[in-house]
């Protein structure tokens, strides 16, 4: 064996209080830094002295990670594996051999293309023209209702589009991890320009760092003005290609159905430029973008493949669900046997309905889908425990290298505000940290915010508004962090101290429930507890507590007992009745407002 020099950083030899890791019966060449707490340049290094020729993604045995382990210091016991690890593995190994395979298997496929922009600007009808069939009249008030994709022969290749609802949709699917566009084609009312929707649009493409192709519709109209919506494209940073920047830009009218030819023909360059390739005799990969329980035929995914071609009979994985591929009906609905890269079908044999963004894999048997749902399962748990963006945890992400931009959502209560601010932000970037607003809009917080902060792990500052209690629910569950000030100062003063670290926390105090004393009733010789009864929220044994008469604090206190009926009690909820001692007062009087409270640290 060849022992390591001074430079790699390990050890020649494991002393007696070395730290002790186990190690799996196998593992990936990354996974075996992340264990030893190295660099993968390291780690290689280290297999390559004792005489293993491995790249990052290779799986070793357990031999060779222990010889590198003990390289570097540590001592090493086997870890025992349970069946699912095992099989786990396996199909981790043949992944990897698949990957290698696939390499030398890439073939180009069809663009994905997401149609995007104001509500009536005429997305439906221009893909209407495009495909040549009417969509739009069967849909209730001719606006989109659901997701759904379609192919198209284009010259003798295909282009795939996806009719959302909006850019909502488009950022949910990213938020879950399903980057599917290739592409986004604007559209743009000649006649009425660009519209608050239409800029929310541009801000989500540029997120996802998607080529954006403007299609300027209703050129046919009286009062058409192409020329004032390539004025106010370049407004919001889209340079057209005629005024000597890199956005295609092609003038149509879906009513008409003229431009269309030129606009496919520019979607196809673009896809050109992108390269866009894909190994179709893999197992397949695909990601949901709709999905219904049918009452006669069960549960119904409509999936876009990524890679590799999916097939009747495959076993499959979607999300935390699998099955076996019964049956699959193209956009037309008609059966087909299998469908390659960037090809929307709609498959039949999964055990459950999953959600829009899940990850369909295709694994040779039953087994590795029941392995692959617990791994998959343990990945899910750990990104949740993962902190979401903060202000509060920013320098110590900026520390560890996590964080090299920070991305932010800005709502302001006026349009004039949002400049001013976006600009004094974006001048705040730390060293080796950029500061980006990537969206400005006016209003409150809404759930297509939070949904974008996901999608970007970003988070959202508002000026002078408020946020919708659906977007506080989500943002809650997903942790992600609202800030909302009044004080343009205040506002940058925490970014900046934020940034570098000296932000001090804050506290904001949390109602818990409130109570009306009903009854007073003695308690011992001098103390007395009031009888009340819980009209929202809930009494809590560990809050605090102050004590409200006609409008004014008589005290505020902690709470020294809480029972119902003679039973001692955590916490009573809204519609019961139980009895209240607090410290220090006895003066309760029928009609007081009892508000139950603790403080919370927000950042």
């Amino acid at each position: 064996m060849i022992k390591p020099d001074k430079s790699s950083g390990a050890s020649e030899a494991a002393t007696p209080t070395a730290p002790t890791i186990e190690i799996p019966q196998s593992l990936s060449v990354r996974q075996l830094a992340d264990l030893l707490k190295v660099s993968s340049v390291d780690t290689i290094k280290q297999l390559m002295r004792n005489g293993i020729m491995a790249n990052i993604n290779q799986v070793v045995s357990y031999e060779a990670a222990a010889t590198v382990a003990t390289d570097f210091g540590y001592e090493v016991r086997q870890k025992p594996q349970a069946g699912w690890e095992v099989a786990a593995a396996i199909s981790e190994v043949k992944r990897h051999q698949q990957q290698e395979e696939g390499a030398r298997n890439l073939q180009s496929r069809p663009p994905v293309v997401t149609i995007m922009g104001h509500v009536d600007h005429g997305k439906t009808r221009l893909l209407d023209a495009i495909r040549q069939t009417n969509v739009m009249d069967t849909e209730a008030g001719g606006i989109t209702q659901h997701i759904g994709a379609y192919q198209v022969d284009v010259d003798g290749g295909k282009v795939t589009f996806l009719d959302t609802p909006g850019h909502e949709a488009f950022t949910a699917m990213r938020a879950r991890g399903a980057q599917v566009t290739d592409v986004a084609v604007l559209v743009v009312a000649a006649d009425e320009g660009l519209k608050p929707q239409t800029l929310e649009a541009i801000d989500h493409a540029k997120a996802a760092n998607v080529p954006i192709v403007v299609a300027i519709n209703k050129i046919d109209k009286t009062g058409a003005n192409p020329e004032m919506v390539k004025q106010q494209l370049a407004d919001v940073g889209l340079l057209v290609e005629e005024w000597g920047g890199d956005v295609v830009c092609v003038p149509v009218s879906a009513k008409e159905k003229t431009g269309i030819a030129d606009l496919l023909s520019n979607i196809l360059v673009v896809a050109e430029v992108a390269d866009l390739k894909a190994n179709p005799s893999r197992l397949a990969e695909a990601v949901v973008i709709e999905a219904e329980m049918d009452r006669t035929k069960g549960p119904l995914a409509t999936v876009l493949v990524h890679n590799g071609t999916v097939k009747v009979g495959d076993v499959v994985v979607v999300g935390a669900t699998w099955g076996k591929v019964k049956a699959m009906f193209n956009d037309a609905g008609k059966r087909v046997r299998k469908a390659g890269p960037s090809t929307p079908v709609e498959i039949l044999g999964l055990s459950s309905v999953p959600q829009v963004g899940d990850i369909l894999t295709a694994v040779p048997d039953d087994r590795q889908a029941r392995a692959l749902i617990q791994k998959r399962q343990q990945e899910m748990e750990l990104k949740a425990a993962a902190q979401q963006m903060s202000l509060g945890n920013l320098f110590d992400k900026i520390s560890s290298g996590q964080v090299k931009e920070l991305n932010i959502i800005l709502k302001a209560d006026v349009q004039g505000s949002i400049e001013p601010i976006r600009a004094s932000l974006e001048r705040l970037g730390a060293e080796g940290v950029q500061v980006r607003v990537i969206h400005g809009g006016t209003g409150n917080v809404a759930e297509s915010d939070v949904m974008l902060a996901i999608a970007s792990k970003g988070l959202i500052i508002g000026f002078g508004t408020g946020v919708e209690p659906g977007a506080q629910r989500l943002a809650d569950v997903e942790g992600i962090n609202i800030r909302i000030y009044s004080i343009i100062y205040e506002l940058l003063d925490d970014v900046g101290k934020a940034l570098k670290g000296m932000l001090e926390p804050k506290y904001t105090e949390v109602i818990d429930g409130r109570a009306e004393v009903r009854a007073v009733f003695p308690a011992g010789k001098k103390n007395k507890v009031a009888g009340v009864y819980v009209t929202e929220g809930k009494a809590v044994r560990s809050s605090s507590v102050r004590v409200r008469r006609q409008g004014q604090v008589m005290i505020e206190s902690a709470v020294d007992s809480l029972r119902r009926f003679k039973n001692d009690a955590k916490e009573v909820a809204t519609g019961y009745e139980c009895g209240v001692g607090i410290e220090k007062f006895n003066d309760f009087q029928p009609g007081d407002i009892l508000e139950f409270f603790h403080i919370e640290k927000t950042i």
